[in-house]
């Protein structure tokens, strides 16, 4: 294990109240001898919610081998025992319902009657009792690659590692065991991820395949995951269980019921080799599919691979991955932090196709892509922020098709996506995510050749209503949005999934404004000229909502918004007041959090709060400025930071949740970007090294993804516009590859945190830069940004001149 810096045993010390029964000097991180380039700990955030999982996956792969212990997303880091491990998994998402479908556990002892698993006593194979303890000494989690020592059933070493579409996972046994078994549970899965039902069938001394139906998304609708599994050594005996107990010899096993206890136990002779590889595949078209899988990447010339050739060439691809940017200027810890991030913003959305090009569509019909990849599970609430933008600027072929994918999604649902998960929509959260989320994928350039279509789908979405026959929500709000200018806040207002609009009225007409802006740039270069004037009056709607007489008496400022209810009358609270810290109206958020959320109009927003300066003072209150420039590192702690999932009567910046990622740059608009990034660099520090090294979610590689940006020094800011707003970077140096065989360079004189540095003077191409952005085109072209970074007064007044900022998305285009 490395020796702990101190900036990580800060980190550690947080947890200390946390690893009770767990030694804290035991903690896991990346090996950076085996890959020192491009360090990456997959234990960070794997506590406190961050809900990301340590095991094996490829980048944007299919499949995922990882554990699962007590936690809903999988595995806490201080979970006390191991239940299996699982074959699919999200990283980072807030829903209850993440995978872990197809659990397998290596054990020993007798398995019988009366024996160490008794085939005769109900709840004898239920994984909360044959569970194995572990320790996370010389626990291992790369890029690729996981490893863990069970301390159960006389020690046994698990590894995984994952190429696309395909997995192996290798258990080897202690050298003084004979017989060792592998369970594998097909009832159970990630806890609260509900199985609904499963077939298994055991085709020989070296298969199994078989099928598990589960619930989708915080209790959306059913999908199926096929499987497959070869070993690479004979089971000489094998059986099956459910609730009741086990039988040996049995071919096969189909089951239904809500995650009841049902599998089959295989067991090896250890004599010779003590070592049982498993390769593996999942699909979610049909069994075919699966076997089609395996046989394309976990086999060669009909031979099983390797656990080793498989792990290298995962490593390999990881690498390649990784690659894309390069930074200097940063210690190791924050090596391993940035690229650890790269990896989780790099993971989702997931391939959806076989390997054959089939994958299952929304309309349950079987579809084909000829070229490229279907892609699959879209958090496009959060990915619309900055995991999107930072995709199509790394891998604009991986973003076509990722743009491809959800026109596929609408032509086979009728309507656009919002959370899709697999093949269903979710409808989980609110607004309208999918168009910021088009709009920069049309600016980016990766609809190239399908931009009519593609506003077809978005006009559809921003001017109708889906039928109720469609699963989609889309703009639930729409009626009184169109005729009113707002959505109306409305708790009894029928909804096809857990969220809908009107339930979070105030919040989804902010969200429905700042889209209409987005896709009125798309409108107005592909010729639809009326209706880039009706979306650029329609992205003024914030101001419906704008309450001049709302007050935050504590505080004293005035103007907020407020909920509308259907009537138009304000929302005001029992006592018949209006409360700016609560959350009535909004989503995961107050009227404090989402006065931000006005990006295509930020000047105009400005004014109502009584200018620019005014507004830089509520930023200041906002974000307890004076209290970051004390200690940022106590202050996030303090007055930020109350909880991963309390978004509701704050007042402060939320760094855990997505509404006001985009706030810190509101200084720069403001006329003070050097606050952006004293604020930037407090907000760092709730990026570490550790497994509480993520704040909040992860939300599917948003965070990541941010915080990728924050440390780069530009940040994408109004969707659809193509600009880029410039801050101070956290590193002397950047590269980044930008998949086009272009490189953009990122060069600071001295990148420091302490003290804070800001822009002094900025040179592109050579030439003086006086403004604070760069657009698509030229950061796409590649080129170099100088900055020559100060704590000086001059520092503090660069770029704050009006005539510095980017054109807004209301200005005449």
């Amino acid at each position: 294990m490395n020796t702990l810096s101190t900036f990580r045993r800060l980190a550690v010390a947080s947890m200390i109240a946390l690893l009770a029964g767990t030694n804290a000097s035991s903690i896991a991180y990346a090996d950076t001898a085996k890959d020192k380039n491009y360090p990456v700990n997959t234990f960070i955030g794997t506590q406190d919610d961050g809900n990301t999982f340590p095991g094996a996956v490829a980048p944007f792969g299919m499949i995922q081998l990882s554990p699962i212990g007590e936690h809903y997303s999988g595995w806490r880091y201080t979970d006390q025992k191991i239940r299996g491990f699982g074959h699919s998994f999200l990283s980072g998402a807030g829903c209850w319902e993440q995978g872990g479908q197809l659990s397998v556990l290596p054990v020993t002892g007798s398995i019988k009657p009366g024996g160490n698993f008794d085939t005769s006593k109900p709840g004898s194979f239920d994984h909360k009792v044959y569970g194995s303890r572990y320790t996370h000494d010389g626990e291992v989690g790369h890029a690729g690659y996981f490893k863990v020592r069970l301390t159960d059933y006389g020690g046994i070493t698990a590894e995984t590692t994952a190429v696309t579409r395909a997995g192996a996972e290798r258990y080897t046994f202690h050298e003084t065991t004979e017989t060792g078994h592998i369970l594998v549970n097909l009832g159970q899965a990630n806890e609260r991820h509900s199985v609904v039902g499963s077939h298994l069938q055991v085709l020989d001394n070296h298969t199994l395949e078989g099928k598990i139906v589960t619930r989708s998304f915080c209790g959306g609708a059913q999908y199926t995951t096929w499987f497959r599994l070869e070993f690479d050594q004979p089971f000489r005996t094998h059986g099956i269980w459910d609730e009741s107990g086990g039988t040996e010899a049995t071919m096969q096993l189909s089951q239904q019921g809500d995650s009841k206890p049902h599998g089959a136990w295989l067991s090896f002779d250890l004599k010779a080799n003590k070592a049982v590889t498993a390769i593996s595949a999942i699909s979610h078209v049909d069994a075919e599919g699966a076997r089609k899988n395996l046989r394309a990447e976990g086999k060669v010339n009909g031979k099983l691979r390797s656990f080793d050739h498989m792990r290298k060439q995962a490593q390999d691809e990881w690498d390649k991955e990784l690659s894309s940017i390069r930074v200097e200027g940063a210690s190791t810890d924050d090596r391993t932090v940035f690229y650890t991030a790269l990896y989780h913003a790099l993971l989702q959305p997931l391939t959806g196709n076989d390997t054959d090009g089939r994958y299952r569509g929304y309309d349950d019909v079987i579809h084909k892509v000829d070229n490229g990849n279907y892609y699959e599970f879209f958090s496009l609430w959060d990915t619309y922020r900055a995991q999107n933008q930072l995709i199509a600027l790394l891998r604009p072929a991986r973003a076509r098709d990722i743009a491809d994918s959800v026109l596929k999604i609408q032509q086979q649902a009728g309507w656009l996506p919002r959370w899709g998960y697999a093949n269903f929509e979710s409808n989980v959260m609110t607004g309208d995510p999918v168009t910021p989320f088009m709009a920069d994928l049309w600016r980016y350039g990766a609809l190239a050749g399908k931009e009519k279509a593609a506003y077809a789908a978005l006009r559809q979405n921003a001017f109708e209503v889906p039928s109720f026959k469609l699963r989609s929500e889309g703009r639930a709000g729409n009626p009184q949005y169109l005729r009113d200018g707002f959505v109306q806040y409305d708790k009894g207002f029928r909804a096809k999934g857990m969220d809908v609009d009107p339930h979070h009225g105030a919040s989804a007409t902010l969200e429905y404004a700042a889209a209409d802006g987005a896709l009125a740039y798309m409108a107005e270069a592909l010729g639809e000229k009326a209706d880039a004037a009706i979306l650029r009056q329609r992205a003024q709607n914030w101001r419906k909502l704008w309450d001049k007489d709302a007050a935050d008496k504590e505080l004293g400022f005035k103007g907020f918004p407020r909920p509308r209810l259907e009537n138009g009358s304000w929302y005001s609270e029992l006592q018949g007041h209006y409360n700016p810290r609560a959350e009535h109206g909004f989503h995961e958020g107050t009227a404090w959090q989402y006065q931000w959320l006005v990006p295509q109009d930020a000047q105009a927003l400005f004014a109502e709060m009584g200018g620019r300066e005014a507004a830089a003072k509520r930023l200041d209150a906002f974000f307890a400025f004076d209290e970051i420039e004390k200690n940022d590192y106590q202050a996030v702690r303090k007055d930020w930071v109350v909880g991963p999932y309390s978004y509701y009567n704050q007042y402060r910046y939320n760094p855990n949740n997505e509404p006001d990622l985009h706030v810190p740059w509101m200084y720069t608009l403001a006329g003070q970007p050097w606050k952006t990034t004293t604020v930037l660099r407090a907000a760092e520090t709730l990026f570490s090294n550790a497994p509480n090294g993520v704040t909040g979610n992860d939300d599917l590689g948003t965070m990541s993804a941010w915080y990728i940006f924050s440390s780069l020094g530009i940040y994408p800011w109004m969707p659809g516009s193509g600009q880029f707003l410039l801050h101070a970077p956290k590193f002397s140096k950047v590269d980044l590859d930008l998949g086009n065989g272009k490189t953009l360079s990122i060069e600071s004189k001295a990148a420091a945190r302490t003290p804070i540095r800001y822009i002094r003077q900025a040179q592109w191409q050579g030439k003086p830069l006086s403004r604070v952005w760069l657009s698509w085109e030229q950061i796409q072209a590649g080129g170099k940004l100088s900055l020559d970074l100060s704590s000086d007064d001059k520092a503090k007044s660069w770029g704050s001149s009006l005539q510095a900022l980017p054109p807004g998305a209301l200005d005449k285009q």
